[in-house]
């Protein structure tokens, strides 16, 4: 796992890459919390193809539980990917409902994903 820190507004926001799977369970999701918050950065950006599909499925409960302790620990996120390849209506609730706060964000772009990390 690569953990790249930038600066925007004075907050630091970690981005978080990998050639693999980053995200199978909730361990995993909590991990990279902490990684992240070793290195001073409390928001991060993270990419749907480093994320188990089970994640997106959301009767696994893996996206709700991840993003509960996320919220719980005032860690901020921005999930950059393609959601539209899920055939799912409830997922796509979830996110547009996500996307109406500050904590959680499903972005298509990398800027996308700072923009809205930064103004949070």
């Amino acid at each position: 796992m690569k953990i790249d820190i930038f600066q925007v507004n004075d907050q630091n926001i970690a981005e978080v890459k990998d050639s693999g799977m980053l995200i199978n369970n909730l361990d995993d999701g909590l991990q990279i919390m902490v990684d992240c918050g070793a290195q001073e950065a409390y928001k991060a950006i993270l990419y749907q193809e480093n994320i188990s599909p089970d994640f997106f499925e959301l009767k696994t409960k893996l996206a709700g539980d991840i993003l509960q302790k996320y919220t719980q620990y005032d860690f901020d996120v921005a999930i950059v990917g393609d959601f539209s390849i899920y055939n799912s209506k409830s997922l796509n609730d979830f996110i547009y409902e996500s996307n109406k706060g500050r904590k959680i964000n499903f972005v298509a772009t990398r800027d996308e994903a700072i923009t809205r990390l930064s103004n949070g």
